[in-house]
């Protein structure tokens, strides 16, 4: 395991990309949660953000793809919006030790 983030500070809603061992990757806090995922959309494999650190739509409801403006529910991933209604996105598996996000790529 290594550690991706120390998260003492992350603000509610709060988003950041990673790139690790030429993955890139998506954080966000929602309802006092972290969620992890491959920052990619499933519909072209592109990266999500608009710019950097900006994954959420303007409601800051959904992760949202800025290229095709699919929508992607915060806590599943699941696509309920956009060219790729159905699918999802992928889930990094990690643990949260105290404030620190570890993960194994």
């Amino acid at each position: 395991m290594r550690e991706l983030c120390d998260v003492s500070g992350f603000d509610e809603l709060q988003t950041k990309g990673f790139e690790v061992e030429g993955k890139n990757l998506l954080l966000v806090k929602h309802r006092d949660e972290f969620y992890l995922y491959e920052n990619s959309c499933p519909h072209r494999s592109i990266p999500l953000e608009w710019q950097p650190d900006q994954f959420l739509d303007f409601e800051k409801t959904f992760i949202q793809c800025a290229t095709h403006g699919a929508l992607f529910k915060i806590d599943t991933g699941e696509c309920i919006a956009g060219p790729c209604v159905a699918d999802s996105l992928t889930a990094v598996p990690f643990q949260k030790q105290g404030n620190r996000i570890l993960i194994d790529l």
